[in-house]
């Protein structure tokens, strides 16, 4: 088994996703390889709370030109994770 440090990367911190925090639901950018079932068994051993839906979505990179230069940004997946009615919430998020 993978550590679940490896498959939730860090949180999203946005106007929206803290708004849905009063939903009981949070977003984090996940690794790209992890599946719905990986990210919920991660989410509940890091922070020790009962999931009850992932929504996962996939980013691709955006085009961006400097000069005559051009590339693109790096491609990324976000999961939404809605936590039970009866389960606590997650502490990192309680200062924001």
């Amino acid at each position: 088994m993978t550590n679940p440090h490896d498959i939730v990367i860090r949180p999203v911190v946005t106007e929206r996703s803290m708004a849905d925090m009063g939903e009981k639901k949070y977003t984090f950018v996940v690794a790209k390889h992890s599946n719905k079932t990986e990210i919920k068994k991660a989410v509940e051993k890091i922070f020790g709370v009962n999931v009850d839906k992932v929504n996962t979505l996939n980013y691709d990179g955006k085009m961006k030109r400097m000069g005559k230069t051009q590339g693109r940004t790096a491609s990324f997946k976000k999961a939404v994770v809605k936590l039970t009615a009866d389960s606590k919430e997650i502490e990192f998020f309680q200062g924001m």
